[in-house]
C-alpha cells in the first residue's frame, strides 16, 4: 500500500506542479517520505542509462534521447533538469503505472554528481556516461577527487562505464574494471601542445601524484597524458574523433562518419562525442547518429541565439565558479572571424547557495578577449566591480562597467551592430534573455 500511494502523491503532486510551474523534485521528495525505497520497488525498463560529470550532463542527455526516439525507442528522461534523487524519484514515478511499471524501452538519467550514490542506492544503470571532472563550485563540490570519491559508490559492477579517455582523472574509474567503453578525440586542428588555463590541475598523476606529460592537449588538462611514473595513460579508445574542422563545422568520427556543427566548440564536440558512444552501445547504428547529431540544435544546452537591435547575439552559458566553463567559451569568442562585442554578466554567483565568493574569477583567463576581432567588453551586474577588479589584472583596455542589466543591454542596442556575445551563468540568463528577441 505504501508503494501505491507513494505512486498517487507523485502523480498528483507532479500534475499541480506543473499548473503553477514548479514540481520536478517535490513530488518525489514527498513519496520518498512515504516509503523512502520505492525506486527499488518499481519495475524499470531493460535499459537504464545515466550521464554525470562536472559540464556537458543536459546537452549530453538531450542528445542522446533525440537519437533514442529517432530510432525508434521509447524514451523517459528527465527533461526539467532536475537531478538528484528526489527528481529522479519524480521523473520514475510519473511515467510508472500504478503497479510500478515503467513503459518505456530506456530510462535516461542526468545525475548529479555529488548526489550519484544516493540516487543509485536502489538500482543501478546499465550503461553509466561520465562527461569529465574538474574543478567546479567550490562551496559545493571542493576540489574534483572529491567530486570522484563521492561518484564511485554508485559504479555497480554490472554497469558498463562510458569514460572519457582523455581527462585524467574521470578516466581512472575504469580502473581495475572490464566493462568500460572509451572516447576521445586523436590530434587534430584544435589541439595544443602543453596545458592551457592559469592554473594546471593536470600537472601531477591522480594515481601516483607523479608529474604528467602531455602529448597534446585539446583544452584545459584534456588531451593525450602519460605519469612519468606509475604509467597511467589515455587509453585506447573505442569511438574517436579523428578529425574536427572547426572551419567546415564538422567533425569525423572514426575515419567514417561525419557530423556537422551546430556549434563550433570543443564542448559540443565532446558531449556529440559522448551521446554517439553511448547511442552506439544501445546498438543504434552509426548513420542514424550521425542523421541526428548533425546540425543538432539544443533545446536546454549552453549556447542561445538572439537579436538585440541590429545585433545578432549568441549567449554563452558558463557555469560560475567553474572556470573552465568560462574558458572554453572565451576560447570560442577568440576565435571569432568577425567583429564583435562581449557583455559579461555576473549578478548571482550561485542559484543554490547564495554565496558571494568571487575568487574563482582568477582562475579564468580573461586576457583570451584580447583578440583583434573583440572591439568592445562591458561588465555588468551584482559584481561588476570584482569583475572590473579581475579585467584591471588582464591586458585588456577596451572594458567597461554598467552596473544594470538593462542599462548595459540598452547601450548594446543602441552603438554598434558587430557581433554580441554574452558569456552569464544559469542564474542569470534569463535577465538578459528578457530583454533581446529569441531566434528559433
Amino acid at each position: 500500500m505504501r508503494k501505491l500511494f507513494a505512486i498517487i502523491v507523485c502523480k498528483l503532486g507532479h500534475a499541480v506542479g506543473k499548473l503553477i510551474g514548479k514540481g520536478s523534485s517535490m513530488p518525489g521528495k514527498f513519496a520518498l517520505k512515504i516509503c523512502p525505497d520505492i525506486l527499488r520497488r518499481v519495475e524499470l525498463p531493460r535499459h537504464i542509462i545515466a550521464v554525470t560529470g562536472s559540464n556537458g550532463k543536459t546537452s549530453t542527455v538531450e542528445m542522446i534521447a533525440a537519437v533514442l526516439r529517432a530510432d525508434g525507442k521509447t524514451v523517459v528522461y528527465n527533461e526539467e533538469g532536475s537531478n538528484q534523487i528526489e527528481g529522479v524519484a519524480t521523473l520514475v514515478l510519473t511515467h510508472a503505472t500504478l503497479g510500478g511499471k515503467v513503459k518505456a524501452d530506456v530510462l535516461l538519467i542526468e545525475s548529479d554528481e555529488r548526489y550519484a550514490a544516493r540516487t543509485f542506492q536502489f538500482f543501478h544503470p546499465t550503461e553509466f556516461v561520465i562527461t569529465n571532472l574538474y574543478r567546479d563550485q567550490l562551496t559545493r563540490n571542493g576540489h574534483p577527487e572529491w567530486v570522484y570519491d563521492s561518484i564511485l559508490p554508485a559504479l555497480h559492477p554490472e554497469t558498463e562505464l562510458i569514460l572519457n579517455a582523455d581527462d585524467p582523472l574521470s578516466s581512472c574509474f575504469g580502473r581495475g574494471r572490464e566493462k568500460v567503453k572509451w572516447f576521445g578525440l586523436d590530434k587534430c586542428s584544435i589541439s595544443t601542445g602543453a596545458p592551457t588555463g592559469v592554473y594546471h590541475d593536470g600537472t601531477y598523476c591522480p594515481v601516483c601524484r607523479a608529474p604528467m606529460e602531455y602529448d597534446y592537449v585539446h583544452y584545459n588538462h584534456i588531451g593525450a597524458y602519460h605519469c612519468t611514473k606509475c604509467g597511467h595513460k589515455k587509453p585506447r579508445t573505442d569511438y574517436t574523433v579523428t578529425a574536427v574542422d572547426l572551419e567546415k563545422a564538422r567533425l569525423t568520427i572514426d575515419g567514417q562518419v561525419t557530423i556537422a556543427l551546430a556549434f563550433r566548440s570543443i564542448y559540443n564536440i565532446y558531449n556529440i562525442l559522448a551521446a554517439y558512444a553511448a547511442c552506439r552501445e544501445c546498438g543504434v547504428s552509426g548513420g542514424t547518429a550521425a542523421g541526428v547529431l548533425g546540425n543538432y540544435l539544443l533545446k536546454n544546452g549552453r549556447m542561445q541565439t538572439f537579436r538585440l537591435g541590429a545585433r545578432h547575439g549568441t549567449l554563452l552559458t558558463s557555469k560560475h565558479e567553474n572556470s573552465i566553463a568560462y574558458d572554453t567559451n572565451l576560447r570560442y569568442i577568440a576565435a571569432s572571424e568577425q567583429d564583435c562585442a562581449v557583455l559579461v554578466i555576473v549578478d548571482a554567483v550561485s542559484r543554490k547557495y547564495f554565496t558571494s565568493e568571487t575568487s574563482w574569477l582568477w582562475d579564468i583567463d580573461f586576457d583570451q578577449l584580447n583578440a583583434p576581432r573583440v572591439k568592445r567588453v562591458v561588465l555588468a551586474g551584482r559584481y561588476c566591480n570584482d569583475l572590473a577588479e579581475r579585467f584591471s589584472y588582464t591586458d585588456l583596455e577596451n572594458w567597461s562597467v554598467e552596473p544594470d542589466i538593462a542599462a548595459a543591454a540598452a547601450q548594446l542596442k543602441s552603438g554598434g551592430n558587430e557581433e554580441l556575445f554574452v558569456v552569464t551563468c544559469f542564474s542569470d540568463r534569463d535577465k538578459i534573455l528578457s530583454r533581446v528577441e529569441k531566434e528559433a
